[in-house]
């Protein structure tokens, strides 16, 4: 196992295990703070970030880090790590136990090295470029399902800007061409289901880096695709990804296209 890698993962897990006492603790239900709308934070976001920037620019001081609170590291460098400490903070709050920890490092345009780690479920997604995909210790693989209409897939909707949000025209046509459509609340682990084949294809729009760098890693390590709805390879804060086995991406893209002519049409009326 590299360095970046291992260094990655002690941190995930760290905070992870500092994230399930906060949870147990407060019984499910901590104190929370509104950023803006409902987009929240809780003291538990925080106290992972503290650990997991600290860990980090320990180990490699020289690296830049950006962190979704704000509490990263300026560095000029060519190498930067995406640290959301809690993706899921809603879920976390609400007394949900469906959340993680994401942590990515970047080099230029290369995505070097994912985790993410699912506390609650001990399950740490992990990949190294060009080294394959890992859960916990077994290689995944995302599905071989060759058809959207067999199978299951998953989306999110944006905290800020809900009610602009076209996602909901999406999820009306992709609920009835597929088995269904999950909306879990975390776009870091839906990532990891795609690596995994426990989904078949993701899609959401305006994430930031920290919530799909390792998971997009994830996900073509363990040979599926990320790209934009024009079928273009993802690059990390696009306003839109899609990710699949790649077997079904076609189909999903054949459904982005229709959506946005439908749009179309009625801005012109």
């Amino acid at each position: 196992m590299n360095r970046y890698l291992q260094v990655a993962r002690e941190a995930a897990e760290q905070a992870g295990a500092l994230l399930v006492d906060e949870f147990v603790r407060h019984g499910g239900r901590p104190e929370i703070e509104y950023k803006g709308g409902v987009d929240i934070v809780t003291a538990a976001d925080r106290r992972a970030e503290e650990l997991i920037v600290e860990k980090l620019h320990t180990a490699f001081p020289s690296h830049a880090i950006v962190a979704e609170e704000g509490s990263g590291r300026e560095a000029n460098s060519e190498f930067c790590w995406y640290v959301d400490p809690l993706d899921g903070t809603t879920n976390f709050a609400h007394g949900f136990p469906v959340f993680c920890v994401s942590i990515a490092l970047v080099s230029g345009d290369d995505i070097v090295v994912g985790v993410v780690h699912d506390p609650m479920r001990g399950e740490t997604f992990y990949a190294t470029q060009g080294e394959g995909a890992w859960l916990n210790q077994r290689r995944i693989r995302v599905s071989r399902t060759e058809r959207l209409a067999e199978s299951l897939l998953g989306t999110g909707f944006p905290a800020r800007k809900r009610h602009s949000s076209p996602n909901i025209h999406y999820y009306h046509r992709f609920t009835l061409m597929s088995h269904g459509v999950r909306r879990a609340g975390s776009a870091a682990l839906d990532l990891c289901s795609v690596a995994a084949g426990r989904f078949d294809g993701f899609w959401e729009f305006n994430l930031k880096p920290w919530d799909t760098a390792a998971g997009v890693l994830l996900v073509r390590e363990a040979g599926g695709v990320a790209t934009d709805f024009q079928g273009m390879p993802y690059k990390l804060g696009g306003e839109e990804l899609a990710a699949s086995n790649g077997v079904i991406h076609p189909e999903m893209q054949q459904v982005f296209a229709e959506i946005a002519a439908q749009a179309g049409e009625r801005s012109t009326l």
